[in-house]
């Protein structure tokens, strides 16, 4: 079973940027599709960004079109998310998965908490 391990979140001031890691143990990493998904307090899990298994096609939610970049380095089994001018309703704890279906067991999250 693939592990997944998210880092990189912390606390910024509006308007500043974080990159995150999301490290996938085991294989088949590089098969899938990889997506980020972010979970705010009350509220339910969502989509924020995917990235097709090769990296050649990106989405991203429209809230954050234009600030976050989703990649990938299959030879780490690693997918990044690259967030500039944060807002504070990005404040969430961030998860990566496969997409469409979230196919691996969740890990821990990562914090990300904006302040005006």
């Amino acid at each position: 079973q693939v592990q997944l391990v998210e880092s990189g979140g912390g606390l910024v001031q509006a308007g500043g940027s974080l990159r995150l890691s999301c490290a996938a143990s085991g294989s088949g990493f590089s098969i899938n599709a990889m997506g980020w998904y972010r979970q705010a307090p009350g509220k339910q899990r969502e989509l924020v960004a995917t990235i097709t298994s090769g990296g050649g096609m990106k989405n991203y939610v429209s809230s954050v079109k234009g600030r976050f970049t989703i990649s990938r380095d299959n030879a780490k089994n690693t997918v990044y998310l690259q967030m500039n001018s944060l807002k504070p309703e990005d404040t969430a704890v961030y998860y990566c998965n496969t997409y469409p279906s979230s196919r691996w067991d969740w890990g821990q999250g990562t914090q990300v908490t904006v302040s005006s």
